[in-house]
């Protein structure tokens, strides 16, 4: 138990404390003001400080142990990603180069360039013997254009298709 003495005691002492507390939220403000005003004569705004907070900030943060080593890591990962991608791509095309020259797609090209001659003479363009799969496939699509724009309308919705 605390005796009535220092209870009085302890009461005033709380006031004191109470008082110091006031005066130093005071000065506290006071100073507050003050650096504003000095910082608006130096030009320098709220924006401007958190700029330079993040860059501080950045900085500290990317000369640490940790983000050293996950960069490490994370940039020799692409570097691997990287490598297996372009032999990836590297091998599609090889086999693309190697499925052409096949027997297989020979046939396939000579098959599309007699259908394709078939539709340019029932479209009314000129019979072309020979040239090649891409010449042929140009000149279908410069006939087509062509029948288009003289007239042939193709349907537009599925309405006109299923009449």
């Amino acid at each position: 138990m605390i005796s009535e003495e220092e209870k009085e005691e302890l009461k005033i002492e709380l006031v004191k404390l109470e008082d110091e507390i006031s005066t130093l939220r005071q000065v506290l403000a006071a100073k507050e003001k003050h650096l504003v005003e000095i910082k608006q004569k130096l030009g320098i705004s709220l924006m401007n400080e958190l700029k330079q907070n993040f860059s501080k900030s950045w900085h500290d943060m990317q000369t640490t142990s940790a983000y050293k080593k996950t960069h490490e890591t994370l940039s020799h990962a692409g570097q691997k990603a990287t490598a297996a991608i372009s032999n990836v791509g590297t091998a599609i095309s090889k086999k693309f180069g190697d499925m052409r020259n096949s027997p297989t797609f020979k046939s396939f090209e000579e098959k599309v360039e007699t259908t394709v001659t078939s539709l340019k003479t029932k479209v009314g363009g000129t019979s072309h013997t020979g040239g090649s799969f891409e010449e042929v496939l140009s000149s279908t699509a410069h006939a087509s254009a062509q029948s288009s724009l003289a007239g042939t309308r193709l349907p537009e919705s599925e309405e006109e298709l299923q009449c």
